[in-house]
């Protein structure tokens, strides 16, 4: 491992040449003799490091040029000055956005489609061309003629979903390509998102969404659209997405291009297909042809066996329950925290899914060295934590929880909640799934209930519930950061935000785990925390072990999550979005799972146990359902 400055790491392409030839000699193992020769040409530059930190050689260049080098390594300083002086030496403002500026953005755009440049070079890209385009907006006037743009793209985080991360990168990432991006924000309606399509003359439209009942509200605009005869093409996206999901539910209610993309590096290729003369078509032929492939796919999966709920539940893991597996939390009832300080949080972050966020994969530390983008990874790293000890130091995000302990059991597939340790009134349930597709070699079939003492087998069990956010004051620094036109700086705060709300999660279960009885002294690593190494679980509601979003309201009947800040959307989404909630398990062997698909048998008996209609039940259950529903 070695330290890096991240002011000094270059684009892949700006590395002069007899140098990277020597480090891929070693890289690659090219060479006997490569590291003699590196470590040669490396005496010939010591000490020229500060130097070159501080090189502005490049200022000497013509403005074009200069405007080129700013783009491509995301330098904002001079940028204002030389748009300035551009403007002064072509006829028009908009010749210099068309020109030279337009000019340095096809730069980076070819860098980033060939993998010599990465995501969060390009939004900081996106950063230096924003700031040059608003100093030249006000001497535009009416001088931005139609038809400068390759084509204007609708984007928009559909109804009951608040998060927008992804979405903001396929804006910036369509923004340096030079297409015209309506952004709608979040938890936007059809009706809107259409009439604002109409109304602004998009040639596509783009949704977006993280949460599992979003896809149903996507098929909704899909649906929408047919009705009111578009023929847009429609753009499909998010981390529930996927090109199954898009092919089968939402393609057939739209007779126009339907598309799923995968993330913001693969946008530009679909946005530019679809827009093609010469290559609409043949991408759309494809596109479809695929999907019919993904449909008869589907088909075949939903054909298949599961096991009757009858026998999942009779082949449930057989738990020998002990006194010693049940023991009783250090409080009942619920309690606030509003005073931890974001550095103690801070100190839990899991960093891998920080440069996940931004399309870097792979664990960290290791990232940072990752053959292909390891110089990006550290650059990245290091403008995370500059940004994150402003907002630890300043204050700028508000962590909030709530959580708490409980008297309870299991009823069959149900987890009872009872109102005090006389267990004789139920203050909540909750209603959990039970797997049911066919396993090998008798394995059992898991529920959530399965790792609470049953009723009848006269143990006092309890349950822990938790709520917490660090989501507060995020989207308004963000909002800050984007009136200076910082994209870059604006999808970090989110980021940052994310990551410390899973972190204060991680926190707050240690807690949890040493007031239930059963963390160790010690407690463990970061990195043991991260493998989770720990006795018991956090499930959250709406992922593979308990996929029904619904259950939220039943945690927030018993938490009371709105007076810390923390509320529900109609669709069930957290609000702020950098929030993170679920229940706290103890038993020794309780593990996470996928319920993974249901019949019509346990969907009818979830809907009974619920007191809802089936059709609701399937409706929040529809990426569970190994049936097709209707049918």
């Amino acid at each position: 491992m070695g330290i890096v400055n991240a002011g000094q790491l270059e684009v892949y392409e700006e590395i002069p040449k007899e140098l990277l030839e020597h480090v891929e000699d070693v890289l690659f193992d090219r060479r006997e003799d490569a590291t003699e020769r590196l470590v040669t040409l490396a005496e010939t530059v010591k000490g020229r490091g500060r130097r070159q930190m501080h090189d502005l050689s490049w200022r000497e260049a013509s403005v074009e040029k200069r405007l080129e080098h700013a783009l491509v390594n995301g330098v904002v300083e001079f940028v204002v000055a030389d748009a300035e002086e551009a403007r002064q030496k072509y006829e028009r403002p908009l010749d210099v956005i068309e020109g030279p500026l337009m000019s340095g953005m096809s730069v980076v755009g070819d860098l980033f489609g060939s993998g010599k440049m990465f995501l969060p070079q390009v939004v900081k890209s996106a950063r230096v061309m924003k700031k040059a385009v608003a100093h030249l907006e006000p001497f535009m006037e009416q001088e931005k003629a139609e038809g400068s743009t390759q084509g204007k793209v609708l984007l928009a985080t559909v109804k009951g979903d608040v998060h927008d991360i992804g979405k903001n990168i396929v804006g910036v990432v369509l923004g340096c390509n030079n297409y015209e991006v309506v952004d709608l924000g979040v938890m936007v309606p059809a009706d809107r998102i259409l009439d604002a399509a109409e109304a602004e003359g998009c040639d596509i439209v783009g949704l977006s969404g993280l949460i599992t009942p979003s896809l149903d509200e996507m098929v909704s605009v899909a649906s929408e659209m047919q009705r009111r005869g578009f023929d847009k093409p429609l753009l499909i996206g998010g981390a529930t997405t996927s090109r199954a999901h898009t092919a089968v539910k939402i393609a057939p209610m739209y007779e126009g291009s339907t598309v799923h993309v995968l993330d913001a590096s693969r946008v530009v290729n679909v946005v530019s297909s679809l827009l093609s003369e010469d290559r609409r078509a043949a991408f759309d032929a494809k596109n479809r042809g695929e999907q019919e492939k993904s449909r008869k796919l589907f088909e075949h999966r939903q054909n298949r066996e599961l096991i009757s709920l009858e026998i999942a539940r009779e082949n449930a893991p057989r738990i020998d329950w002990r006194a010693d597996d049940v023991p009783q939390p250090a409080f009942e009832g619920r309690r606030i925290i509003e005073d931890i300080s974001l550095q103690q949080i801070a100190e839990y972050i899991d960093w891998t899914f920080f440069f996940s966020a931004w399309d870097l994969k792979g664990k960290f530390p290791k990232i940072l060295e990752h053959e292909k983008y390891g110089a990006a990874a550290r650059e990245l790293y290091g403008h995370g934590q500059e940004l994150l000890d402003r907002i630890v130091s300043e204050g700028l995000l508000t962590p909030r929880a709530v959580y708490g302990f409980w008297p309870a059991n299991s009823d069959g597939d149900d987890i009872v909640v009872w109102k005090d340790e006389a267990r004789a009134a139920e203050l909540v349930r909750f209603h959990m799934l039970r797997q049911q597709a066919v396993k090998p070699n008798e394995q059992p079939y898991f529920c959530l209930a399965d790792f609470v003492a049953p009723i009848g087998v006269g143990l006092d069990d309890y349950i822990g519930a938790f709520a917490v956010t660090t989501g507060l004051g995020a989207d308004e620094l963000a909002a800050e950061f984007e009136k200076g036109h910082d994209d870059y700086s604006a999808i970090m705060v989110k980021a940052l935000a994310d990551r410390l709300a899973e972190a204060f999660a991680e926190l707050l279960h240690a807690r949890a785990r040493r007031e239930w009885g059963y963390e160790p002294k010690d407690g463990y690593s970061n990195e043991e925390l991260i493998a989770e190494k720990y006795r018991g679980i956090r499930p959250a509601f709406g992922y593979p072990a308990c996929p029904d979003h619904t259950e939220k309201q039943t945690l927030w009947e018993l938490l009371r999550a709105d007076e810390l800040g923390i509320s529900l959307t109609e669709h069930f989404a957290m609000h702020p979005a950098a929030s993170v909630s679920g229940i706290y398990l103890g038993y020794p062997e309780s593990r996470y799972f996928a319920v993974g698909p249901i019949d019509r048998v346990q969907v009818q008996d979830y809907a009974a146990r619920k007191s809802i209609s089936i059709e609701e039940a399937e409706r929040w259950l529809q990426p569970n359902l190994g049936y097709q529903r209707g049918a």
